[in-house]
């Protein structure tokens, strides 16, 4: 009997690992928000930007999943690389002082953004699992997985650690000095630091992707028959997923918890602050809780092997619930606890529906039910935050009737507190008619599937 051949023998498994690494691990992101500011622009127009980068998803994500399958998952690869040296480019390079100008260049990056994302939510992982089921052994996606997310959380300890410290004049001065420099630096100098590292990995991740191999499709039918073969491979992915259980459950479940999830891990900083912790620390914090990605995708896969679909499910339900609860006491310094707890439910959601959902695709479709799949959570996502917005606008309004002697500052910070708390109730709402349509749903159908 053959010995088993290791997943990570497999050429297209270790530059799938190393494309996820390089194209997710961004130094910007501990600055994220505060970067656009200092660019230049306002709080209204950084809420434009992401509604225009989630939106973008929304509307490239199935589109481009079907073009993966129909003319090759490479092809969208090397693109969405390409797309990333072009949105890090015009933030490295774009001159200050214009305000109208820094708009239209954000405007095109977070549109580029979103394509880039969109085109690499499903193209990467299905080449990859291919690749794995005709060269090894396909029951070994979640050691793929595992590995996978591990490196990316050390990838995200490191960004977050060197983007903060590099983001700021301050220490990057005194490092100067440590080096026997006179040389100084500003804001406006320090803050393209971090985007000029993150253009260094979109360029590694370029290299990784030209370097994947694909079996050719051997399709040279013009664009038109290209452009109708997508349409149909689109519409023949979601009648499969429409007509298949097992496929609605996992998008409806990972959906529910994604979105949620997501949101709150947006407004960590605004959390944080209400827990007497210091800005200084958000970065320090963000990379502690990165730690524990290298923990619980090990978790997740032991809970593969040994679990149902079923008891997974309401051990991420348990622990996200757990989490939004103990959100809502607030506690100082102890409410990091419920925020960890958050971040370890979204890998675990993160780890299942990857592996559930690829399990029971067939790898001609592939590509375009992930893209399915990333297209209703970020629909979701997008639901959530405008919720959200009219949410925050109640509670702002109610908070300054009962207490019209309050700062804004303190109108705010209480419309924030009682808007969390109605996130676990949100959830068990969703949790309850997602269980209730499954199961009418998966009535007589046993998961031994997967």
């Amino acid at each position: 009997m053959p010995a088993a051949v290791s997943p990570f023998s497999i050429t297209n498994i270790r530059l799938f690992i190393a494309f996820r690494f390089f194209f997710n691990a961004r130094f910007y992101y501990p600055v994220f928000t505060i970067l656009f500011l200092d660019f230049g622009l306002t709080i209204e127009q950084f809420a434009l930007l992401n509604t225009v980068w989630a939106m973008t998803i929304v509307c490239a994500e199935v589109p481009s999943g079907a073009l993966a399958d129909i003319l090759g998952r490479k092809y969208l690869l090397v693109s969405t690389a390409l797309l990333m040296v072009a949105e890090m480019s015009l933030l490295a390079f774009v001159p200050l002082g214009n305000s109208s100008l820094i708009f239209l260049v954000f405007l095109i990056n977070r549109v580029l953004s979103g394509l880039a994302e969109a085109m690499a939510s499903g193209a990467d992982e299905a080449i990859a699992y291919d690749t794995l089921a005709a060269e090894g052994n396909p029951d070994d996606w979640p050691k793929v997985l595992s590995l996978q997310m591990r490196l990316r959380s050390i990838g995200t300890i490191v960004t977050m650690t060197t983007g903060a410290l590099i983001y700021d004049p301050n220490m990057v001065n005194r490092f100067l000095a440590w080096t026997g420099t006179s040389f100084v630096v500003d804001q406006q100098t320090t803050m393209r630091f971090p985007i000029y590292l993150t253009l260094v990995l979109a360029i590694l991740a370029t290299i990784t992707a030209c370097k994947m191999e694909e079996k050719k499709k051997g399709d040279t039918e013009g664009i038109n028959f290209r452009t109708l073969a997508a349409l149909k491979m689109t519409w023949q992915a979601g009648a499969w997923i429409a007509r298949t259980p097992l496929a609605m459950a996992i998008i409806l479940f990972g959906m529910c918890y994604d979105h949620i999830l997501r949101m709150i891990v947006t407004m960590n900083s605004q959390y944080y602050r209400q827990i007497d912790l210091p800005e200084a620390s958000f970065g320090v914090i963000g990379s502690g809780i990165a730690l524990l990605g290298l923990l619980a995708p090990k978790l997740a896969e032991y809970m593969i092997e040994k679990n149902s679909p079923t008891t997974n499910m309401l051990w991420v339900a348990a622990i996200s619930l757990a989490g939004l609860f103990g959100l809502t006491g607030f506690f100082p310094y102890w409410g990091l606890l419920p925020m960890a707890l958050i971040f370890v439910a979204m890998m675990f959601v993160s780890f299942f529906t990857s592996h559930y959902l690829n399990r029971i695709t067939a790898s001609h479709q592939r590509a375009t039910v992930l893209s399915f799949k990333g297209m209703a959570f970020n629909l979701a996502y997008g639901l959530i935050g405008f919720l959200f917005a009219l949410l925050i606008t109640h509670q702002r309004t109610a908070a300054a009737g009962l207490h019209p002697t309050w700062s804004p500052s303190a109108i705010d910070n209480l419309a924030f507190v009682r808007a969390i708390s109605w996130f676990p109730w949100y959830t068990i709402i969703c949790l309850g008619l997602i269980s209730l349509y499954c199961l009418l749903r998966l009535r007589g159908r046993p998961a031994e599937s997967l």
